[in-house]
C-alpha cells in the first residue's frame, strides 16, 4: 500500500477536514504574496484533546514539473490537553495560519491535513505568475 492511496479528498465547503488554501489566482513573479491555510473553514472541525487536526503542509509544484516543494508546515500542538477529561486544559490551537511566498512561476499549490482520527485529506489551488 502507499501513502497516497490513503490521502483523501473533498469540497471544503461540505467536508470539515479538507485544507482550504486561499491564495490569489494571478501573482507577479518574484512579488510576496500571502496564503492562509486552514481546516473547517465552512464546517468547525472539532478541536478537543480526543479529535483535533495535528499540522497542515504547504507544497508547490511548478508548472510543467513533477516535483513538489514543501513551501510550509503548520504544526498545532495544544488541543486543550489535560489530565482531567471534564476540564480542558490552558490553551487550544486552532487549524489557521497564514505564509508568505514568493514565486518565479505559476504552479500548483498542493495542501495537506491530518486529523488524529480521520488521516490525510488534500486540496489543491492552480496560481499562474506573470
Amino acid at each position: 500500500m502507499a501513502l497516497g492511496e490513503l490521502v483523501k479528498t473533498g469540497d471544503w465547503k461540505c467536508e470539515k477536514h479538507v485544507p482550504v488554501i486561499e491564495a490569489p489566482d494571478k501573482v507577479v513573479p518574484g512579488e510576496a504574496f500571502d496564503v492562509k491555510l486552514c481546516v473547517g473553514k465552512e464546517i468547525a472541525h472539532p478541536n478537543t484533546p480526543a479529535h483535533y487536526i495535528k499540522w497542515i503542509k504547504l507544497f508547490f509544484v511548478p508548472e510543467g514539473g513533477e516535483t513538489p516543494v514543501e513551501a510550509a508546515t503548520l504544526t498545532f500542538n495544544a488541543h486543550a490537553d489535560t489530565s482531567d477529561a471534564a476540564k480542558p486544559g490552558p490553551v487550544i490551537a486552532e487549524p489557521f495560519g497564514s505564509v508568505k511566498l514568493k514565486l518565479t512561476a505559476g504552479g500548483t499549490l498542493i495542501a495537506q491535513s491530518y486529523c488524529n482520527i480521520h488521516g490525510l485529506w488534500e486540496n489543491s489551488r492552480t496560481i499562474t505568475a506573470g
